[in-house]
């Protein structure tokens, strides 16, 4: 990353730390863990893009970079490497989710809703992909619609799934929701992980329906600081980060 990138990302930091505290009273991430957190990622960048030019028709380098600038927020850049994959190999659209998340941040809504109906066929059990299609279709059809179209599911799915694809329906609330993590009483490092889950599409959720930002702002924010988010940095972790960062904005856009 060169000197002007970096003073630009500085900034960025600063302000995203001083406004968090004001929106929300929290800090999920500390200016260093987002240096950390742009530089793994840039890096990454620049090395699966070296190694494309030396061998172009190599799905797995388009798949890490193509998470590499999800992450870093290029989503439009993501969505070609997604949809590089795709190009070299067809048989990869059926599980190819990760295309649907991209479509969503670039409120390409339709494209998303399409991407997530084909991974339904791949994977039946999976009620978060109902969710992202969900909101897909929420977003642009809205909310009639959105519940109306729903994804069913016949079998169980990991929690709390069920029961934050019951919130989406508008069956429970999100209070429900935490109420019934609390009565499944689960080992605490399981407890952790299930809260991760919970906490973002809360948040998600809360926003998207017409919720108080703040409220929404509030659990996202507790998705991201949650240790089994940080700790596994996994795909949805980064996504709570993104979409963390995406509302903190939108409020200061808001604002003034």
């Amino acid at each position: 990353m060169n000197s002007l990138n970096k003073i630009s990302f500085l900034i960025f930091c600063i302000f995203f730390l001083s406004f968090s505290v004001q929106a929300s009273d929290l800090n999920p991430l500390s200016d260093l863990e987002l240096l950390e957190i742009n530089r793994k990622y840039s890096e990454l960048e620049r090395v699966t893009t070296h190694q494309i030019r030396e061998e172009p028709d190599d799905v797995s380098f388009y798949s890490r970079r193509g998470d590499a600038r999800l992450f870093l927020g290029k989503f439009s850049d993501s969505r070609l490497d997604y949809e590089k994959m795709i190009q070299l190999n067809p048989q990869l659209n059926i599980s190819h989710w990760r295309l649907g998340i991209a479509y969503f941040y670039l409120s390409d809504f339709s494209n998303a809703a399409h991407q997530f109906e084909i991974y339904h066929k791949y994977d039946q059990v999976d009620r978060e992909n109902g969710i992202w299609r969900f909101m897909s279709q929420y977003k642009e059809y809205g909310l009639g619609y959105a519940r109306k179209g729903l994804l069913t599911y016949d079998k169980n799915d990991r929690p709390p799934y069920p029961w934050l694809y019951l919130m989406f329906s508008g069956v429970l609330s999100p209070d429900a929701v935490f109420q019934k993590i609390k009565e499944e009483a689960f080992p605490k490092e399981y407890e952790i992980r299930v809260l991760f889950h919970a906490n973002l599409y809360v948040g998600i959720y809360l926003e998207l329906t017409g919720g108080s930002p703040k409220e929404a702002l509030l659990y996202l924010s507790r998705a991201v600081s949650n240790e089994y988010g940080k700790s596994t940095g996994t795909y949805m972790w980064q996504v709570a980060r993104l979409h963390y960062t995406k509302l903190l904005f939108s409020l200061k856009k808001n604002r003034n």
